[in-house]
This record gives structure tokens, sequence and C-alpha cells, in this order.
């Protein structure tokens, strides 16, 4: 180890400055991502319940009662096949409502959210770059920050 330190407290290795603590936002902590949260979920349930419902329907209907199952509707259509086909449309209107509702309701509140979470702070006054008098960009010929 050399006798002469370069440091200005004399250690061996290069210690950065301790920086004041910066309180972090927290996005769970905003009252408005918690009605984002609640809208989503009571969107969910609903679906869900839906869909798992129908579904169930059928399941317990082709196994308690079959008879109702079989009784033809048109030609060869039976009320069974007509039901299974269903839970094809009932899927169709289920993915067509998250769409409609996320657009509708969840979307605008999510962009309000990250728009101001992710506003960019005021620029701090400060001595003007070298550059800019000059008319050229702050920190090099294509606008780069320098080291």
């Amino acid at each position: 180890m050399p006798e002469y330190s370069p440091w200005p407290d004399d250690s061996s290795t290069f210690q950065l400055r301790a920086a004041a603590p910066v309180k972090p936002q927290r996005i769970s902590d905003d009252p408005e991502f918690h009605s984002l949260r609640r809208e989503r979920r009571r969107f969910g349930a609903r679906a869900t319940a839906l869909s798992v419902g129908g579904f169930l329907l059928y399941v317990l209907l082709s196994s308690f009662a079959p008879a109702v199952m079989n009784e033809p509707l048109l030609g060869h259509l039976t009320v069974g096949l007509a039901l299974g086909l269903a839970q094809f449309a009932v899927m169709a209107v289920t993915a067509w409502r998250y769409v409609r509702h996320a657009r509708v309701k969840a979307d605008p509140l999510a962009h309000r959210l990250q728009a101001r979470l992710h506003r960019p702070e005021a620029p701090r006054p400060g001595p003007a770059a070298p550059g800019a008098a000059a008319g050229r960009p702050a920190g090099g010929a294509r606008g780069y920050r320098t080291w």
C-alpha cells in the first residue's frame, strides 16, 4: 500500500459522499391507484362469475338433465349442442366487454395516474451551461450530456 493517499481523508479507497435520502413515491399509496384496482377487481369478479357460471350450468345440465340436453331444436341441433356453442358466444361477449371496460374506465384512470407520477420535476435554476450562451445545445455538439 502506498504511503501517500490521493484521497482527502487518507483512505486507500474512494468513498461516495452520502446523499440525502429521497423518500420514494409508492404508487400503492395513491387513492387513484386504489380506485383503479377496485374497478378492475369489480369487473373481473363479474366477468368470471358470468363465464364460469355459464360453463358450470352447461356441465350440470349435461350431467343431471340429459333429457333436456337431448331435446331437438332444429333438425339435428339439440339444446345441449346449442348451449355448447353458446359458450363461445359467452366468451366472446366477455372478452368484448373487458376491452370496452378497459378502454372506457380503467385506461383513463391508469393514464392519469401514470402522467401524474411520471411528471418531470421543474428544472432547478442554476448557472447556464457553457455551450448555451453560444447557441449550441448544452453538453456537446449533438446535445448529449458530456462527462
